[in-house]
C-alpha cells in the first residue's frame, strides 16, 4: 500500500514557516522566505481565501524573511530577525458609491503599523516565537537572548522584560484571562509565570521514571477543556534534545491548569516533532520534522489522524480553522479542519470528519439491551 496522499492546497515561490486564520474574515495567512542571504528566495507575507487558496495579496518583506506570526484584530505581529514588525490589514470595499457589492475577489490593504526590538542576542538576535494575549490587549514575544518581552497592545508600551531561559526561547503561551504565561526553553526548562514571577516547573519525567533527566525538551500550549467553559488544560510534547542511532520515542502530556501537575502521558512514537498547536480543545495538532502531520484526541491523547511525510520536509507551522461562524462555514460537515505548512513552500489541508457521538452509540446499545430483555419476557414469560 503506497502512502496517504494529502493535496496540496496551495504552493508557495517561497518555503513556509508560518501560518495563521483571522477569525473574523477567514482570511488565511501565510509567511516565509529565503532570509537575509542572496538566496534569490522572495520573503513576502501572503493572503488566501478558504479552500480554493485564491491569491489575495502579496506584501514584501524585502530581506528579512518572516519566521514566525501571530494575528490580532486586523493586524498581523510578524517575527523578522530580531524585531517584531506589526502590521494593519483589511479588506478594501469595492464598487461604486452607495454601492455595497464588494469584487468576487477582495482587495487586501496592508499598511505597516510599527517595529518593536524583540530580541536582544548581540551575535544573531533572532525572535523565536510571538503570540496575542486572548483579548488581544497583550503582545508576546521570545528569542534567541531567552527574554520574554511584554508589550501592551496598542500602545506598545512595554509591561516586562525578564530572563526566563538560559538560552533561547522555543514557545510561549499565555491563558485565558491572562492568568498564566507558559515557557518553552532550550534549557529543557518548562516555567509557568504569573507576571515576572515563576509560579510552577513542570516536570514531566515524574510520570516516567524510565526516560533519563534532561533527554527530552518541550513544546506547549493551553487550551480549553471540551464542553467546560472555564477550564483549563495545559498540554507539552516531550522531543529527544539530541539524536542519536537508537530513536527515542516522544511524549504527550496533559496537565492539570491549577496545580501543574501531570494527569496523562503518552508515548506518541519516534518522529522527532516540529510544532504543535491545539484547537478549542478537542484535538491537538502535531507536525514532525520528517515532513508527517498527526492529529490527537486532546482527552484521552489518542492518534487519531496522521499522514506520514504528507510534506517532504520538516513541518514549520499548523493551525486549526476557528470556531467562529466563518471558521464552522468553511469546515462544513467535517468536525475539524487544520492547515499545515512546510519548508517544501507547501500549504495543506488535513480534515477530521464528524464522529459518531459516543454517548448515542451508548444509548443505541441501552436501547438494543432493553428490547432484548423485554422479547425475552414475551417468548419465554417464566425465563427471566
Amino acid at each position: 500500500m503506497g502512502k496517504r496522499r494529502v493535496p496540496d492546497l496551495y504552493r508557495s515561490p517561497f518555503p513556509l514557516y508560518a501560518v495563521r486564520v483571522d477569525p473574523s474574515t477567514g482570511l488565511l495567512i501565510t509567511a516565509g522566505g529565503g532570509g537575509a542571504s542572496k538566496t534569490g528566495i522572495k520573503n513576502a507575507l501572503e493572503r488566501e481565501r478558504q479552500y480554493s487558496a485564491t491569491l489575495l495579496h502579496a506584501h514584501d518583506t524585502d530581506t528579512r524573511a518572516t519566521m514566525n506570526m501571530a494575528v490580532g484584530d486586523g493586524v498581523l505581529a510578524a517575527g523578522q530577525d530580531g524585531n517584531c514588525s506589526l502590521l494593519t490589514f483589511e479588506e478594501a470595499e469595492t464598487g461604486g458609491r452607495g454601492s455595497d457589492t464588494r469584487a468576487e475577489t477582495p482587495n487586501i490593504v496592508v499598511t505597516h503599523l510599527a517595529d518593536v526590538q524583540s530580541d536582544l542576542n548581540p551575535q544573531e538576535p533572532l525572535q523565536k516565537v510571538v503570540r496575542f494575549s486572548p483579548d488581544k490587549s497583550l503582545l508576546l514575544t521570545g528569542g534567541t537572548d531567552g527574554h520574554v518581552r511584554v508589550w501592551e497592545f496598542p500602545s506598545l508600551k512595554k509591561k516586562l522584560d525578564f530572563k526566563a531561559h538560559e538560552g533561547e526561547i522555543e514557545d510561549l503561551d499565555l491563558s485565558p484571562g491572562n492568568k498564566h504565561l507558559v515557557t518553552v526553553g532550550r534549557d529543557f526548562a518548562c516555567s509557568v509565570w504569573s507576571g515576572n514571577q515563576m509560579a510552577a516547573a513542570l516536570n514531566w519525567e515524574e510520570t516516567t521514571p524510565q526516560v533519563a533527566p534532561k533527554s527530552h525538551r518541550y513544546l506547549a500550549c493551553f487550551g480549553r477543556v471540551e464542553d467546560q467553559k472555564d477550564a483549563l488544560r495545559l498540554y507539552t510534547v516531550q522531543i529527544p534534545h539530541k539524536r542519536s542511532r537508537k530513536p527515542a520515542a516522544c511524549y504527550l502530556t496533559k496537565w492539570d491548569s491549577k496545580s501543574f501537575l501531570p494527569m496523562l502521558t503518552s508515548a506518541c512514537g519516534m518522529e522527532v516533532f516540529s510544532c504543535l498547536t491545539v484547537d478549542s480543545g478537542t484535538f491537538l495538532g502535531l507536525g514532525t520534522v520528517t515532513g508527517s502531520v498527526a492529529i490527537y484526541i486532546a482527552f484521552s491523547l489518542q492518534r487519531l489522524y496522521y499522514v506520514q511525510e504528507s510534506h517532504g520536509i520538516v513541518v514549520t507551522d499548523l493551525v486549526f480553522l476557528p470556531d467562529t461562524l466563518k471558521g464552522r462555514s468553511i469546515k462544513g460537515t467535517n468536525e475539524a479542519v487544520m492547515l499545515s505548512v512546510a519548508v517544501d513552500s507547501r500549504c495543506q489541508v488535513h480534515a477530521v470528519a464528524r464522529r459518531f457521538p459516543v454517548w448515542l452509540l451508548l444509548f443505541l446499545c441501552g436501547l438494543l439491551v432493553v428490547a432484548a430483555v423485554l422479547l425475552l419476557q414475551h417468548l419465554f414469560p417464566g425465563l427471566l
